[in-house]
């Protein structure tokens, strides 16, 4: 019914058959959804740029610092729940809207009256944890617009919004040594604002939402075993993504005494091939199916971060980094081409659900890897653990292939 209605308005061959891409469904929804995406995730990891000049400033240890970058992860992982009840219930729109808001406001008030506690560091990532939550919104404003045949596609060019941690890892260094890293924090509401507006404009609702449900309805994919299992596979992939994200300057610095500017430079690298492969990794899935584009990016993952593990010199830590992020950004938009799959009535809150347990994973691993810093004196054992769970990953995704490809009836190939 959805698919008539976008071949109806966009010209495209209805039922008879498929559509081309950009006919499929409304583009400036799609580019609101990224650009608020994208703004979001620059403030979500903040911290990580400005980790290196708050923890001179504050006095912090090494654990301290695991903690400030991972905080604002985990309070983005517990409010996609949240965030994907409201689009349920409110639409994407006008959740996304709210979200915004409070970022903005959040932002301008740590700028107005500083931040001067390692207490203060936290409760600022508990506000940044709303820009991490945009996930739960940004996705599924894109995604009902678009048959499933597109949906690889569609979550893939909307979740490239995680490119907003490249810009993060390039300006912030930079602007907190022209003017201080607090004041990092009032310039960011700059653009934040900017989006906000082109975002009203912009973005619209699509009509084949589905009808709000009773409140226990929204948790009832829990009772199913795919729901756990899509969770999981995602707390890898992006869990390793956005820890990494919010993490290298930490490592680049500690471990090789870079400038917290050069640090951002070898961040912004790592993290913008992440965050291009994303796309390509749901193209891919829609092309080869989402189950074997994990299994092939686990392996890939498992490898990379081991490496990086025992790599003695900067060039061949940037080049296992920048393998891992590969991986890692393509098998998030591999897990979302499967996503709607299997859940396309409740996008709105397995998007939320499959967002906090990626938040969680890399929750685990920012703070995994300041603990090991300071216990152990090396990063090394967060590596070797996470590299692990990208192995066990593997084995799940091979334990639940032929049962997914056997039960599933979406009529794309996963």
């Amino acid at each position: 019914m959805a698919t008539a209605y976008w071949d109806r308005e966009k010209g495209g061959e209805g039922e008879a058959g498929p559509t081309s891409f950009w006919k499929a469904g409304h583009t400036p929804t799609l580019i609101a959804a990224f650009l608020y995406f994208d703004l979001a995730f620059m403030v979500w990891v903040v911290l990580g740029p400005l980790a290196p000049s708050i923890s001179q400033t504050l006095g912090l240890t090494p654990a301290e610092k695991g903690l400030m970058v991972a905080v604002p992860t985990l309070a983005g992982a517990l409010l996609r729940v949240v965030n994907g009840l409201l689009v349920d219930r409110i639409g994407c729109k006008q959740a996304g809207a709210i979200s915004q808001v409070i970022v903005i406001l959040g932002l301008f008030g740590a700028w107005f009256m500083g931040v001067n506690s390692f207490g203060g560091t936290l409760a600022l990532g508990v506000i940044l944890g709303f820009a991490g939550a945009s996930f739960a919104i940004a996705l599924p404003l894109a995604s009902r617009w678009y048959p499933p045949e597109h949906q690889g596609k569609a979550m893939g060019l909307a979740g490239m919004g995680n490119s907003g941690t490249v810009l993060a890892s390039l300006f912030a260094p930079i602007l907190a040594k022209l003017f201080g890293w607090n004041a990092v924090l009032g310039l960011a509401c700059i653009p934040l604002t900017i989006v906000f507006i082109a975002y009203m404009f912009m973005a619209k609702n699509a009509p084949n939402a589905p009808a709000p449900k009773k409140l226990v309805d929204y948790f009832r994919p829990l009772k199913t075993a795919d729901a756990w299992w899509l969770m999981g596979f995602y707390s890898v992939t992006f869990g390793g993504f956005v820890g990494l994200a919010a993490s290298l300057p930490i490592y680049f610095t500690d471990q090789f005494g870079l400038t917290p500017i050069t640090a951002g430079y070898c961040t912004a690298g790592c993290v913008f091939a992440g965050s291009l492969v994303r796309p390509m990794g749901g193209a891919l899935a829609d092309k080869i199916g989402g189950i074997k584009a994990l299994m092939m990016v686990y392996i890939a993952a498992a490898l990379a971060l081991a490496g990086v593990s025992y790599a003695s010199t900067l060039v061949s830590s940037l080049g296992f980094f920048v393998a891992a992020m590969l991986a890692l950004g393509a098998g998030n938009g591999s897990v979302f081409q499967l996503v709607p799959q299997r859940f396309q009535e409740e996008i709105g809150v397995m998007t939320g659900l499959v967002g906090m347990a990626g938040g969680i994973g890399g929750f685990y691993l920012a703070s995994s890897l300041g603990l090991a810093k300071q216990f152990t004196g090396s990063f090394a054992p967060g590596f070797l653990i996470f590299a692990g769970l990208s192995v066990a990953a593997f084995l799940g995704i091979s334990l639940v292939r032929a049962r997914w490809r056997a039960t599933w009836s979406s009529g794309a190939r996963i």
